[in-house]
């Protein structure tokens, strides 16, 4: 009897060192070159298709992939008809979405996006720019862009949509967002077919509850310690950041032991409130998982 498996497409490009080092924390060890199309992973029921992120939607519409993950744009972008399962709140370097921003240089004398009538805009996301303007009631030619799209205005095109994270980049190419067209978090996608089947749509569940886990894992740490017992009191209407801990007896009479999870940015700040306090082995230790 073949062994079931679920054939899963990751982004290659800027989101695959972040999408990998989500997986690890799920506990799935994919290994192998970058370049490497079919990586390997360590679950014999996975598939693992490293693709363009801008072609993923389709290639699961289609069949050929059972799931992705892919960008909330990209699947607009293309028009595909999937199944949203689930956002997945990540991006290349912050857990901020990425944006697609109307651009122009600095010192255009576009000002909004009424200035574009009649204008020539350069972009890769042709679909989503062409709503946009429509949706607004602007008239312009949208060219596709092949790349390096910051660099035709203002001698090429008049304006740009790109996509960005924090701005920077095109802060330092001296552009100016005019506005933001959408924003975007990865997406966990299915296709119609397999999430009907009981198995798949079991095992697509399941990986989602993991990467959750890990996301909400994500600039948080575990803190246990012991504690008079009748510091306990003082120490939650103390340090309100500590919600919720496990609170269990210590062989020793009058000592607790505490357990919880906090933000890792608070850490610095509690941790001497609990020495003043009287806490004893204090431990901090990072998380992979939570899950809720």
């Amino acid at each position: 009897m073949n062994q079931p498996c679920l054939r899963i497409g990751l982004p290659s490009g800027s989101l695959q060192e972040s999408t990998l080092d989500l997986f690890a924390k799920a506990g799935y060890q994919i290994t192998g070159s970058k370049r490497s199309y079919k990586p390997a992973v360590d679950d014999p029921e996975l598939e693992i298709r490293l693709l363009r992120a801008q072609e993923i939607s389709r290639y699961v519409e289609h069949g050929f992939l059972d799931c992705g993950i892919t960008g909330k744009d990209w699947i607009e972008e293309n028009n595909s008809d999937v199944e949203l399962i689930e956002k997945l709140e990540y991006s290349k370097s912050t857990s901020s979405p990425t944006r697609w921003v109307l651009v122009v240089p600095w010192g255009s004398a576009i000002q909004s996006v009424k200035d574009l009538e009649g204008k020539r805009i350069a972009t890769e996301a042709v679909g989503l720019t062409t709503r946009f303007l429509d949706s607004r009631g602007v008239s312009a030619r949208v060219e596709f862009s092949w790349g390096s799209t910051e660099v035709k205005v203002p001698e090429l095109v008049d304006a740009i949509v790109e996509i960005t994270e924090t701005g920077t980049s095109l802060a330092a190419n001296n552009l100016r967002i005019v506005e933001v067209i959408t924003e975007s978090y990865p997406q966990i996608i299915g296709n119609r077919e397999s999430m009907r089947d009981a198995w798949k749509r079991s095992k697509i569940q399941r990986l989602v509850l993991l990467l959750k886990g890990a996301l909400n894992a994500r600039d948080k740490v575990g803190l246990k310690m012991n504690l008079p017992e009748n510091k306990l009191k003082d120490l939650l209407e103390k340090l309100p950041a500590l919600r919720n801990p496990t609170v269990a007896p210590l062989a020793q009479p009058g000592w607790v032991a505490i357990e919880t999870v906090i933000d890792e940015k608070v850490v610095r700040e509690i941790i001497p409130e609990l020495k003043n306090l009287g806490a004893e082995g204090i431990i901090e230790y990072p998380l992979n998982k939570v899950v809720y």
